[in-house]
């Protein structure tokens, strides 16, 4: 199917620009991504050269699209400006942040799952499909980094599969916190006792869920696994702050020795 269509009224360049636009939205065009060339989307849309060209400009002028010399035109990175480097920063060294993040994502993807089971088409359930079979094949190879970058695209085509803009880009916005590391290493919860199997089993009962319609089903399976994961990272901060405490009573003891011999020599 072809992305771009003919523009059929006003061939104008605000027409094009708002086509180009509502495919960044819907998550047709992710960040990142290169646009046709101006021959191209010209062919596809009906239009002028020109007034592609004009298009192109006019977003690039809005910060939506890149233009990169030699190269291209390129979906902007807008999405990373919900969450300011300096609003990330914070959030990543504040501990209860953490906790209000997971908190939030357990009601959200809750409703998302919801929507996804009640609205999803078969396209979406082939694509769910397909990324099943993969995060399976990564299970199975033992493979946690690859498992846990499917674990981030899992959710994320959740958000599309629900078919409401809002949630796409705020979760979207969300997710890349979660895979910058700003709040909690994802491998740990993997490399966890007990983590993988988990985890594998609770995304495998939201995407049955939602491949199935039932839509509270759905969202049952998503809250339980937010509640996991919020508990599973309460205890691995506990652990870490145990072993952090031990090493120094370790090292205090180990020490007290060599500072009563110094000071014997003094």
């Amino acid at each position: 199917m072809q992305v771009f269509q003919p523009i059929r009224h006003a061939r104008t360049a605000d027409e094009v620009a708002h086509q180009i636009e509502a495919l960044i939205l819907e998550g047709v065009l992710r960040v990142g991504e290169q646009l046709p060339g101006e021959r191209e989307l010209a062919h596809e849309t009906g239009v002028s050269r020109p007034i592609v060209r004009e298009a192109l400009k006019s977003l690039e002028a809005r910060g939506i699209v890149e233009s990169r010399h030699g190269e291209g035109t390129f979906v902007a990175d807008i999405i990373g400006t919900i969450f300011t480097p300096q609003i990330s920063g914070l959030l990543a060294s504040h501990r209860k942040a953490t906790f209000d993040y997971l908190e939030y994502r357990r009601e959200v993807e809750g409703v998302t799952a919801r929507l996804a089971a009640m609205r999803a088409t078969p396209a979406d359930r082939e694509l769910l499909g397909e990324l099943i079979a993969r995060m399976t094949a990564a299970f199975e190879a033992n493979d946690f980094e690859t498992e846990a970058l499917i674990d981030v695209e899992f959710h994320s085509l959740i958000g599309e599969i629900a078919h409401n803009l809002v949630l796409l880009h705020t979760l979207r916005s969300c997710y890349r916190l979660l895979s910058e590391g700003v709040f909690q290493n994802r491998l740990r919860l993997y490399q966890a006792p007990g983590g993988r199997d988990l985890l594998y089993r609770q995304h495998r009962a939201i995407a049955d869920a939602i491949l199935a319609g039932d839509g509270d089903r759905a969202m049952e399976a998503s809250r339980k696994h937010l509640d996991f994961v919020m508990e599973a990272t309460r205890e691995l901060e506990m652990r870490e702050e145990r072993e952090r405490i031990s090493s120094l009573r370790l090292a205090q003891r180990e020490e007290l020795p060599n500072r009563a011999r110094a000071r014997k020599q003094a």
